[in-house]
């Protein structure tokens, strides 16, 4: 595996800030240069399964719709585990539970198939960007409600001025990088 260090460093040159996006006053974190660039994508993956490896296996691997599932599909086949989606209110068919949260421009609602999660089952919570951690935190309520254990949070990047670890109510979180 790569030092944490250099893959940061790689992951920063290819992700690119976007003034005023989706509304006027958001700083968005555009991720698709470092998907399209192959050899930091696979690292990356390969970053996330480690961290997963290192804290005693997972039982499935959780991602938050949408970018979440680009992340965490490929980390859950790398660890031969399964992969759940955690989707927007009134994606998901049959019987589904949700949690609702603030953004930094609204409110939304996640929600889950829990048919899909094993009571007691490890679960590896994985997402793109840690902003304020309200999305982050709504979908771990919803693992944690459906009797799933989350055993950790892992994001390609933090934005720590936003202080979305301290809503995560002392849950472990690995970040590659980590910005202003």
């Amino acid at each position: 595996m790569l030092e944490s260090t250099e893959l940061a460093a790689r992951c920063a040159r290819l992700i690119r800030d976007v003034a005023d996006f989706p509304l006027a006053g958001v700083g968005f974190k555009d991720i698709n240069p470092l998907l399209a660039d192959a050899p930091t994508f696979a690292d990356v993956v390969e970053h996330l399964a480690a961290l997963a490896r290192a804290a005693g296996g997972v039982d499935l691997v959780a991602g938050i719709e949408a970018r979440g599932f680009i992340l965490g599909a490929p980390v859950a086949t790398a660890l031969g585990v399964g992969f759940l989606p955690i989707r927007k209110e009134g994606k998901l068919p049959g019987p589904t539970v949700s949690a609702s949260y603030d953004l930094e421009y609204g409110s939304a609602t996640v929600e889950l198939q829990p048919g899909n999660l094993p009571a007691g089952a490890r679960v590896l919570l994985v997402d793109d960007v840690l902003a304020t951690g309200g999305t982050a935190a709504a979908a771990a309520t919803l693992l944690r409600t459906t009797g799933a254990v989350v055993a950790g949070l892992a994001f390609l990047l933090e934005i720590t001025s936003l202080g979305g670890r301290a809503r995560l109510d002392g849950l472990p979180v690995d970040v590659i990088l980590t910005v202003p």
